[in-house]
């Protein structure tokens, strides 16, 4: 196991280094995680709701139960029949409980049906924090690569060989990105057979 575990550190250690070296990858990871984790509470939500009604109609129809023995009480005691209205008593009084349980059950799904949504609100938030971040990155990134160009372009015009000088830069560029890429996916499949 220990062999597992120093490779796993490994391979995070060179995910942090990988992400700390390309921001930008690191926000786009991020923002996945956020995603998953909005739609993962939007899921939550819509079953704690679903939860919740089912959880009010019991209340309701328990309700409706403990009314009809309530009047089977009354109805059992205007008739003299202590022995129906004392059992009718103790069921009333059985339903009372039930409801009382079922009460608090629903009030424990609507606590955490407030948590979920304040959680939501928060996850939206932190998203367009981070979704501001990625887009100023990105703003900062392409304004990087025209300065880079515009320097190339400026300072290689004289240079008869500008235009293959060029696309060399492009072709180690896009081998770069390439690289880069796929040593990410390599790193995250490595990760994903954790």
């Amino acid at each position: 196991m220990g062999l597992f575990d120093d490779f796993s550190r490994f391979l995070e250690n060179r995910l942090e280094e990988f992400l700390r070296n390309n921001p930008h990858l690191e926000l786009d990871a991020l923002l996945d995680q956020l995603r998953q984790q909005e739609e993962d509470t939007l899921k939550l939500i819509a079953d704690l709701q679903v939860q919740e009604k089912r959880s009010q109609d019991d209340i309701l129809s328990t309700a409706q139960e403990i009314q009809r023995w309530h009047i089977r009480v009354q109805k059992a005691k205007d008739a003299g029949r202590q022995d129906l209205a004392a059992a009718a008593q103790e069921r009333e009084a059985a339903l009372l409980r039930e409801g009382n349980q079922k009460w608090g059950h629903m009030q424990g799904l609507k606590e955490r049906l407030n948590q979920s949504q304040e959680l939501l609100r928060k996850i939206q938030v932190r998203r367009q924090e981070v979704q501001a971040k990625a887009a100023e990155a990105q703003k900062t990134r392409a304004q990087t690569q025209a300065q880079q160009q515009q320097r190339i372009d400026t300072n290689g015009w004289w240079n008869s060989s500008t235009s293959s000088s060029r696309s060399f830069d492009d072709l180690e560029e896009k081998f770069r990105r390439w690289e880069t890429e796929d040593e990410l996916e390599e790193m995250k499949r490595n990760l994903g057979k954790k």
